[in-house]
């Protein structure tokens, strides 16, 4: 136990820290190879491990090139101008269609999508409407948060949502029909709760005018239009694959390639470098810390938080749902959410409460934004926010997180 959890910390260490540039699937990698050679796994885990989160990565890496070619073509510009011109001056408005804005491509194009593609969209726009640097702060902060609290409806909306789909066998619809109702209620309770936190910070007036015409920023206004068509015909595929027992990565990965085809087609893509940008590090990443993970596993830590999850279960469901997301949330917000949700679902695999299964996920999802490192969407927007020049320090986001998630977390749990 000692080996494992050694090596699983240093290993994070490296991919918060990145030191010199390092990334994360390298060092990932490299603490999955030091995990063979310690002999803390072998080559039958890591089959295992890849079995795992084959289809989760690569619906990621799906669900990241659809969303910077709809990026190339001006779709998640369009909407952020649309959204900031509907407000029509009022700041707490376009604080709360902000929010909306964000829970909708979160959902769509996953938690990271709304990070890697989003923030950089409303960071350059809040500048445009000359604002200060506490009210761009508080709306990021804000924007951050819904990115994972609302990543809940749909089985692709997170990589914790299709590692636990696929290892517990969940249908897409299935999913769906019992998430749909926390997500709602995770949706308003962010932004009712967020508003509260952070209102002080929010201008009662906003000059829109000085942002330009929405339509003005689309690079094929015919592809722009045919956009949502595909991405209502892609999410009917979602749910007809669901009834042949089909892998979520089937539609998103091919609907991804599908869309850069046309899009390239129309000249309004170049898809060898939107493939040469796509981060491939992340399937690197999935792999490599769930094999350090798989080695905590091996070291007996699933067995400790199994006996822990088996005696919850036995307080009634109530008890157990809230306790179970919250281990979820704690866990997620110190070692990361992807090693988390790995180890609580094997945790789980025994106990057979689904209810508990779901706890989990919300837990995943909600839990690491008490924390910088709790999710990889996280590590994600610091750093497109570093790289705009915008620096949020470890304890004024970790202040934050801690402040705004578990009210928001408990409410979810009991709305589950």
């Amino acid at each position: 136990m000692t080996a494992a959890l050694g090596l699983f910390l240093v290993t994070l260490l490296f991919i918060i820290w990145q030191p010199k540039g390092l990334q994360i699937g390298t060092t990932a990698m490299i603490g999955a190879v030091a995990a063979l050679l310690l002999g803390i796994v072998d080559m039958g885990d890591v089959g295992e491990v890849t079995s795992i989160v084959w289809d989760a990565t690569l619906s990621f890496i799906g669900i990241i090139i659809l969303s910077m070619v709809l990026d190339e073509i001006g779709f998640f510009e369009w909407c952020a101008i649309k959204m900031a011109k509907l407000s029509k001056g009022s700041g707490h408005k376009m604080f709360v269609y902000a929010l909306l804005l964000g829970s909708f491509v979160s959902a769509l194009f996953a938690n990271d999508g709304a990070a890697l593609i989003l923030t950089p969209i409303l960071l350059a726009k809040m500048r445009i409407l000359q604002l200060n640097l506490k009210t761009i702060v508080a709306f990021l902060l804000a924007g951050g948060f819904i990115s994972d609290s609302a990543s809940l409806p749909l089985v692709f909306s997170n990589l914790t949502n299709i590692v636990t789909v696929n290892y517990f066998g969940i249908g897409f619809l299935e999913y769906t029909l019992n998430m749909i109702i926390p997500y709602l209620v995770s949706v308003a309770v962010s932004i009712a709760v967020l508003w509260l936190f952070l209102r002080k910070d929010i201008p009662e007036r906003v000059d829109t005018t000085l942002l330009k015409d929405p339509k003005s920023v689309l690079k094929d206004e015919k592809l722009f239009r045919f956009a949502w068509l595909f991405l209502v015909l892609l999410l009917v595929g979602y749910f007809i694959g669901d009834l042949y027992g089909l892998p979520v990565s089937v539609f998103a990965l091919g609907g991804g390639l599908l869309f850069l085809i046309i899009a390239g087609a129309a000249g309004s893509a170049k898809p060898w470098m939107t493939l040469r940008r796509a981060p491939w590090q992340i399937v690197w990443f999935s792999i490599g810390l769930y094999i350090v993970v798989y080695g905590l596993k091996n070291a007996g830590l699933t067995e400790h938080l199994a006996q822990l999850l088996q005696t919850v279960s036995t307080q009634g469901e109530t008890v157990a749902v809230v306790a179970t997301g919250f281990i979820a949330a704690g866990l997620s917000a110190v070692m990361n959410n992807m090693p988390t949700v790995m180890v609580m679902d094997i945790a789980l695999e025994n106990i057979g409460s689904e209810a508990m299964i779901y706890a989990n996920i919300i837990g995943c999802n909600l839990g690491p934004k008490m924390t910088p490192f709790g999710s990889l969407a996280t590590l994600l927007w610091l750093h497109v926010l570093a790289q705009k020049g915008v620096k949020i320090g470890f304890w004024q986001y970790s202040k934050f997180g801690l402040l705004v998630t578990p009210p928001v977390l408990l409410i979810v749990l009991l709305a589950l």
